[in-house]
């Protein structure tokens, strides 16, 4: 199973959006708020190249994007070989 890694804020509704299509999958993944962990959001902002926006999604350590990412993967059928460690 990938390592997951979705960093979010509470009142999202990207972030809710995103994470539902994780768990229609079945997936489980850390989710890091970086509101309630605001040290958190200058290592997301580091790791995801200056992007400060959330949702940020890591699959085993390969930054997906923001939600709107984690949907266009899931609709080129990309998505569930990622997920299984089988990305191209």
């Amino acid at each position: 199973m990938a390592k997951i890694e979705v960093y979010s804020s509470l009142f999202c509704p990207f972030c809710f959006r995103a994470k539902r299509l994780l768990k229609q999958k079945e997936q489980e993944f850390d989710e890091i708020d970086v509101l309630a962990h605001p040290k958190r959001k200058a290592e997301m902002v580091q790791r995801a190249g200056g992007r400060t926006s959330v949702p940020q999604i890591f699959i085993d350590g390969y930054h997906v994007g923001g939600c709107d990412e984690l949907y266009a993967l899931d609709a080129e059928g990309k998505l569930d070989a990622l997920l299984l460690g089988q990305a191209s």
